[in-house]
């Protein structure tokens, strides 16, 4: 077949055409093409023609899960839209740094076949307004250098790179779009806007963590805190610009090692929509108690208005003790689900909900493990527990309490064990018996071998 004279195409979209092979000289004479997109198509390899399509600003090649090979790129100078998420190419297109031209660059899921970026390539792709780069570490310095960015999407490899990122941009907009990882995500989680930065295996210490202006979302997972036990932990993060979390929406805390307090009086996020706190052993306060100036306050009611919260999950938080101090209360009016599970040393319920009436309408759902633990609990408002009854969900639901169900795992490790002790036995039993078949085994030949002997 010989290759297409089209001069004038300038737009040729391809996708999830089932095209595993394009002839070598396919593009010789197709020289105004503009556009073109061979996405989610089963290729192996590009022809090296593509390399003179010098009029080319859109080379769309998504999820072509099988394209191991591209040609260079370098004479491509016009191109403003390179796409090569989900492809297996094990390197860097040759000539990249050198368009100039490029607007939007997509390498998520590219680079989990490609081990880094070489060094000095991003900066040098000065008009780009749209990387993501996905879970590579790249250096905070290089993404610093793009002066026209305003959508990103990347992984830095610790907070000084963080920092020298921000710190390029104090002064100047914040981007549009930002999802930006520190550390190394070991599994892919929810993402609930598109202004936010998760931490990772990271150790934080008593010096604060700068983050952007306007985030919206923070995750903070499996990291060590090493920092004075008087701080709370929160209060370790400073924005780029002076200013409070006004615009965090959404705080994920899981398994932080250290931590005793997670928020300060002054440093607690006051418009959060979503508070999850899990699995941080630690942990005793969620607000901190101010051990100064009760007394000259005269113990007047401190009220904490968090007005949008609407979901707050406290689990397996085992030395727990409170939510706030004794004289404080959290006001969130439109709270819509609360969680609480295996927090046995928390006892006192300092919150301020949404007006609930025998009529009301179930827009509030209560989740607790233990039975006894909600009978327990003391709410400031004496007969607040009996209207909420209607809402209250037990997690536990095939077991009376948490009380029962810790005694059935005990019991079916104890079965477990008795199994395998049963199994054990048995295959010593069967050693035993191997062993005496051997034996005879060994008796018969010896009795064969005399028998030979007188035979001869």
């Amino acid at each position: 077949m010989s290759p297409p004279k089209c001069p004038m195409l300038t737009t040729l979209l391809l996708p999830g055409c089932g095209i595993k092979s394009i002839p070598e000289g396919f593009f010789n004479h197709v020289d105004g093409l503009k556009i073109l997109k061979l996405s989610l198509n089963p290729i192996k390899s590009l022809p090296n023609s593509i390399s003179n399509l010098k009029n080319l600003t859109a080379l769309l090649l998504a999820y072509c899960d099988h394209l191991e090979y591209v040609p260079s790129l370098s004479k491509l100078r016009v191109l403003k839209e390179l796409d090569l998420r989900g492809t297996k190419i094990k390197e860097v297109p040759h000539g990249m740094q050198n368009l100039s031209s490029l607007k939007y660059l997509n390498l998520e899921k590219f680079l989990k076949n490609v081990n880094e970026i070489p060094s000095g390539l991003l900066s040098r792709l000065s008009c780009l307004q749209d990387l993501n780069v996905g879970r590579t570490l790249i250096s905070g310095k290089e993404v610093s250098e793009l002066k026209k960015l305003e959508t990103f999407k990347g992984s830095f490899y610790d907070f000084d790179n963080l920092n020298m990122y921000l710190q390029a941009f104090h002064g100047r907009e914040d981007l549009s779009e930002f999802i930006i990882l520190v550390g190394k995500r070991k599994w892919k989680t929810e993402i609930y806007t598109s202004k936010r930065i998760e931490l990772w295996d990271c150790d934080i210490y008593s010096n604060q963590i700068m983050l952007p202006r306007h985030i919206e979302e923070l995750h903070v997972t499996n990291c060590a805190y090493y920092g004075r036990e008087e701080y709370p932990i929160f209060s370790r993060f400073v924005l780029s610009s002076l200013g409070t979390f006004s615009s965090l929406k959404y705080l994920v805390i899981w398994k932080i090692k250290n931590m005793k307090k997670l928020f300060s009086p002054n440093s607690m996020p006051l418009n959060l929509k979503e508070l999850k706190v899990s699995e941080c052993w630690q942990l005793e306060e969620i607000i901190a108690s101010e051990e100064i100036g009760w007394e000259e306050r005269g113990r007047v009611t401190m009220e904490f208005c968090l007005p949008e919260l609407k979901r707050v999950d406290l689990e397996v938080l085992p030395k727990l003790k409170s939510i706030c101090s004794v004289d404080a209360v959290v006001v969130c009016e439109s709270l819509e689900w609360f969680a609480v599970k295996v927090c046995p040393k928390l006892k006192r319920m300092p919150l301020k909900l949404p007006q609930v009436l025998p009529s009301s309408p179930p827009k509030l759902c209560i989740y607790v493990d233990r039975k006894n633990w909600w009978e327990a609990v003391t709410w400031d408002d004496p007969d607040i527990k009996s209207l909420l009854k209607p809402f209250l969900n037990l997690a536990v639901k095939n077991a009376r309490n948490f009380d029962e169900l810790q005694l059935q795992l005990k019991r079916d490790k104890l079965q477990l064990q008795l199994k395998r002790d049963e199994l054990q036995l048995k295959k010593l039993e069967n050693d035993k018996l191997r062993l005496e078949v051997e034996r005879y085994n060994l008796q018969l030949e010896r009795s064969l071998l005399v028998l030979r002997q007188l035979k001869l």
